[in-house]
């Protein structure tokens, strides 16, 4: 069964997690994606374990997880692209593919002659795709960022938490994450565009809109209506059925109730509060609003009392008969790998790694029903070694064995 990017090429010059973790993406979907590093050391995310590691994430020392889940599904070359000869090996590439992915900035690729204008005079119908940290026009179009100071200047950081807390950070690089997401999906839009109109073109997606558009509510509120959402405040939360309450093994169950007056009778009676349902203090959304604080209070007294999965076989039974309760598990990270219905979807998979094993990894979080991707994409690549399709992308190229010992040893590849 095909992929649904079969026959799509993709070269990727890339470093760190917003590049790789897009063309990875399309790796996924089937794409033939061929990371350029530079010969020698390669790029850095090879190396990110020895900060990622021990002092920024305080992770113990193993895989390096960082390069592993953003460069599946790639085939790997060196080339030296200060060379004269190592620019021909990128430009005999270009000739032959669909898309160059890069997140350096741009005058850098400018310098080294790899920017759109130089690409696309190799191949007029190529999709050039950039990342990067605060979008491609404007006083800090040049700047270097990463995750954190996407996080900073988008505002992120100042709505997580609860009222009076200092600005915090989501762990795991989420910016680069959803940046690759939006990267990769321009891509795909580029292409849709070339098979319609016949046309190449640059397409650019950055940390900061990609964090902007994410938090699309919060930042419409603020321009429309010049407020932004409220921090939730647990202990004093507008709608104590929209709220989150700790079990007796310490595991949280979350309640997503937004139509509150609907299923309060149903909650009263699992929870065992019948008698609160026609208190005048809680009997109305406005009520319960007007007295969260000691609401929320009851209900963390009753919800501590038994074990997270007590509660879970509770109300799903009460589902089963047709309560109207809207709930989920509060998981952990580390909670994940083992909650069901993660696994029936996959989105948590286990991959068979040449190196490493069974490893489990993120799988895809969407689905098709005839074309399928696949993590490792359709040759159910892992993270490749550095130059470890040096001969073989070389040769389809046209270059012959000669030609290529020549290229080592004059330090092109």
């Amino acid at each position: 069964m095909s992929l649904p990017l079969d026959r799509t090429r993709v070269i990727e010059w890339t470093e760190g997690q917003l590049g790789p973790a897009a063309s990875s993406m399309l790796g996924d979907l089937g794409a033939d994606v061929i990371k350029m590093e530079p010969p020698g050391r390669g790029e850095g995310g090879r190396h990110m374990m020895s900060v990622m590691g021990r002092l920024i994430s305080g992770l113990p020392e193993g895989p390096n997880y960082f390069f592993e889940g953003n460069n599946r599904s790639k085939r790997d070359i060196t080339v030296d692209i200060t060379k004269e000869e190592g620019k021909e090996i990128v430009y005999r590439l270009v000739a032959t593919a669909d898309v160059f992915l890069t997140n350096y900035r741009q005058q850098v690729t400018s310098r080294v002659g790899l920017d759109y204008k130089t690409l696309s005079q190799y191949n007029p119908k190529l999709i050039y795709a950039a990342g990067s940290a605060f979008g491609p026009d404007g006083p800090d179009s040049n700047h270097r960022g990463f995750d954190y100071l996407a996080q900073a200047r988008s505002g992120l950081m100042t709505s997580l938490g609860e009222p009076g807390m200092p600005p915090l950070v989501a762990a795991g690089a989420i910016s680069d994450e959803i940046g690759a997401v939006f990267l990769s999906y321009a891509v795909v839009i580029a292409l849709l565009v070339r098979e319609k109109r016949g046309i190449g073109q640059e397409v650019n997606a950055s940390l900061l809109g990609s964090m902007i558009a994410a938090q699309s509510q919060n930042v419409t509120a603020s321009t429309m209506v010049g407020a932004e959402f409220a921090k939730h405040d647990r202990a004093r939360a507008g709608n104590p059925l929209w709220n989150h309450y700790k079990c007796a093994d310490g595991k949280w169950l979350a309640f997503g109730m937004l139509w509150s007056d609907r299923c309060w009778p149903d909650f009263c009676r699992v929870m065992g509060i019948q008698h609160l349902q026609n208190n005048p203090r809680f009997v109305s959304e406005e009520t319960r609003r007007a007295n969260s604080a000691e609401l929320i209070s009851i209900l963390d007294d009753i919800i501590i009392t038994r074990p997270r999965n007590e509660w879970l076989q509770i109300l799903d039974e009460a589902i089963s008969r047709g309560a109207d309760i809207v709930y989920s598990r509060l998981n952990t990270i580390s909670d994940l790998a083992d909650d069901p219905q993660v696994m029936a979807n996959d989105y948590i998979t286990t991959f068979k790694h040449a190196v490493l094993g069974d490893i489990k990894m993120v799988g895809l979080p969407y689905k098709f029903g005839k074309t399928p991707g696949a993590v490792g994409g359709s040759q159910h690549r892992e993270a490749p070694g550095l130059g470890q399709h040096n001969e073989e992308v070389l040769r389809e190229l046209g270059y012959t064995g000669e030609d290529i010992a020549a290229l080592e040893s004059k330090g092109v590849i």
